[in-house]
């Protein structure tokens, strides 16, 4: 048998069972091995049953005095209750059910380990349903993995026991010298500390070391791709004297954006690709940065395409670009989907002969029959939209292109060496001066109706408002949809009678959801209710209050992006979130966006509350995903394996030293799960 076998061969299992393996996305023996438990049960100091804390996990050791007979409630449901005392006197009344089969093998007046949450009285404390354990012989510390229905854990300890038993002396990925460098178990001990180890601190050195294997086979597949991109060269640009640019203007540029310009146009003139993101707040100023770099490519008779993920985002881009660079003579076209046939024709002659120095367009640009004249950029925005495939074939119209991509969504500098590892950062920190912080207050259920009373005044003198209505758990699509319709409705018949209500939701197709957007930016809509987080970067100047129902549902960085929606002028602004939480983290959350404005800080304080996995709330394309690490914790050994990852890639940039073939193995695995494999 080796790591490579599939799991019905392992004994206990059988089709059956590896069917529902398969749920967890274990397929292999060597799968179930890297199959980690997500917590221990600790059995080796038991409370007596006095001491046991109150309504917490917990293992209560005593004696087993009575077992009651089977008493059947229902068809399909038996209980049986049992008694069991130690020497503080205290009685533990326990509660089964459904467990004929551990009942049978348990013998009054002996000890036994009994792990559950004790409640009751002070004299007779009760369990229901606990784990039972023998007290003396057994394994001290119990891994608690992930299950799906079907599999047990009792189930997959057997089944993980027997895989150690037939995998042993597996090779190593970890170079010798990094295992000794950083006091980290070989891998066939830490597998086995790992799943069952005689005390935690096995169990916590054997996952830091899965946990540094993980973060440096990442850093080896991000070194990868960055020296991919380095290797391609480019003939540098003629150095652009910029002034005119500036001069051009209607206002004076922040010395962040200068900053970051300036970052752009060093790298336009090296001979290596430019491939950088700029990641700035809302409202921070991003799209000049893009002019400025498009300014550059036609001062060295180059073209730029902008690819944005919606039409009504590229014909907003579309008037900002004409009005940057128009007056400096550069033309500026529009591509997407709705371009009428003779209208395409016109932009794609003018194109390939040159004639365009930005073409801004949605996926369109992607299409057959696009051909530019010469394409030296490709600027993205809202990078998440665009997975790193969509990118390249963009790139691919032109001839090793340089790429920039923009991202209004601030993500903390620890995460950003993970999710853009392959591009350099320039950081717009800074806004344009005269915007006004948005006023955010968090308000009570109880005083809504002052709130719609606030929104009406707002309406009345011609000024426009989001609202986005309750959550409904995920999944329960149905029931979202009818939540928003009634929703709605129920305004437009009672607290905002009168006024024009649109309504924009996850089931309209995407022409459906512009339309919306397009008459609420118009003016026509006065009030857009929104089940989804609004487009991002779509400017409704007239929009000045946002009204966010059950806010503790969101994360901080979704409540930033949708406070975002309005403030995009001069006048005053207000985010009203509605929560009736009192207490514990989501309420600390609430209260850091009633005191915050930054971005970046935000989204710090957004990691340390709730961790990566909920930060982002979708899947980020091109970010592979992370079974044992966690970017929140494990920053230390992130930093310890990234600068593991560039000495042994300095040495071996294309790991290809014989010690270094099962990391290769691993890097190739992670990058052509995302797509990217190394060429």
């Amino acid at each position: 048998m080796t790591s490579q076998t599939s799991i019905r061969y392992l004994k206990g299992v059988g089709d059956k069972r590896a069917s529902l393996y398969h749920k967890l996305g274990v397929e292999t023996v060597g799968d179930l091995l890297h199959h980690f438990p997500r917590s221990y049960i600790d059995l080796s100091n038991p409370h007596t049953i006095r001491d046991a804390p109150y309504q917490e996990p917990c293992a209560v050791k005593a004696l087993l005095t009575r077992i009651g007979k089977e008493q059947r409630i229902r068809k399909g449901l038996s209980l049986w209750k049992l008694r069991a005392e130690d020497e503080t006197g205290t009685l533990l009344d326990i509660t089964l059910f459904n467990v004929k089969y551990t009942v049978e093998q348990l013998v009054p007046d002996r000890y036994y380990i009994f792990y559950g949450r004790v409640t009751g009285t002070l004299l007779r404390r009760e369990m229901s349903a606990p784990e039972i354990y023998p007290a003396d012989g057994g394994q001290p510390i119990l891994p608690v993995y992930p299950l799906t229905a079907g599999l047990t854990t009792r189930m997959l300890r057997s089944h993980m026991a027997q895989a150690l038993k037939e995998l042993k002396n597996l090779p190593d990925p970890l170079p010798e010298h990094l295992r000794r460098e950083l006091d980290l178990p070989e891998l066939n001990r830490a597998l086995r500390d790992i799943h069952f180890p005689h005390n935690l601190a096995q169990a916590t050195q054997a996952r830091r070391r899965f946990i540094f294997q993980e973060l440096l086979v990442l850093c080896c597949a991000l070194g990868s791709l960055r020296s991919q991109k380095t290797q391609a060269t480019v003939s540098p640009m003629h150095p652009v004297d910029l002034q005119p640019f500036y001069d051009s203007l209607p206002f004076s540029p922040t010395g962040a954006q200068k900053r970051c310009i300036a970052e752009c146009a060093a790298d336009l003139m090296g001979d290596v690709p430019m491939n950088r993101l700029i990641q700035g707040d809302v409202g921070s100023g991003k799209t000049l940065i893009a002019a400025a770099c498009a300014y550059i490519l036609a001062k060295n008779g180059k073209q730029t395409a902008m690819m944005v993920p919606t039409e009504i985002l590229a014909e907003q881009h579309l008037v900002t670009m004409s009005q940057f660079l128009e007056p400096l003579g550069l033309k500026v076209e529009l591509l997407t989907g709705s371009t009428k046939a003779a209208q395409r024709r016109k932009v794609l002659d003018a194109l390939a002969l040159g004639q365009i120095d930005l073409l801004i367009g949605t996926h369109a640009l992607l299409s057959e029959g696009v051909e530019f004249f010469d394409l030296g950029l490709v600027i993205t925005d809202e990078q998440h939209r665009f997975g790193v495939k969509q990118r390249a074939t963009l790139s691919q119209k032109g001839k090793d292109c340089h790429v920039l991509v923009m991202s209004a969504t601030p993500i903390p500098r620890t995460l950003s060496l993970i999710i853009y590892g392959d591009l350099a950062l320039s950081i717009l920190d800074e806004k344009p001066p005269g915007r006004q912080p948005v006023e955010t207050v968090l308000i009570d259920s109880g005083k809504r109706a002052r709130a719609m009373g606030f929104i009406r005044k707002h309406l009345d003198e011609g000024k426009q408002a989001y609202i986005v209505c309750p959550l409904i758990e995920q999944g329960e699509m149905n029931t979202e949809l009818r939540s928003a319709v009634e929703y709605a409705r129920n305004l437009s018949e009672r607290e905002l009678k009168g006024y024009r209500v649109g309504l924009l939701h996850g089931r309209m197709s995407p022409r459906e959801k512009e339309s919306v957007m397009r008459r609420f930016k118009s003016g026509e809509l006065q009030v857009l209710v929104s089940t989804t987080v609004v487009e991002v970067g779509v400017d409704v100047p007239g929009a000045t209050i946002i009204m966010i129902e059950n806010a503790e549902r969101f994360g901080l960085s979704q409540l930033h992006q949708l406070r975002g929606r309005v403030g995009r002028a001069q006048e005053k602004s207000w985010c009203i979130l509605v929560s009736d939480v009192k207490s514990g983290k989501t309420a600390q959350r609430l209260q850091v966006m009633k005191r915050e404005h930054d971005g970046f800080a935000i989204a710090e304080q957004d990691l340390a509350l709730r961790g990566p996995g909920d930060f982002f709330g979708y899947r980020q394309h091109g970010l592979p995903a992370l079974k044992v690490a966690d970017l929140a914790d494990d920053m230390e050994l992130m930093e310890q394996a990234r600068q593991a990852a560039l000495r042994l890639l300095e040495k071996d940039p294309a790991l290809e030293q014989p010690e270094h073939a099962l990391l290769r193995a691993e890097r190739d695995a992670m990058l052509s799960a995302v797509g990217d494999r190394p060429n």
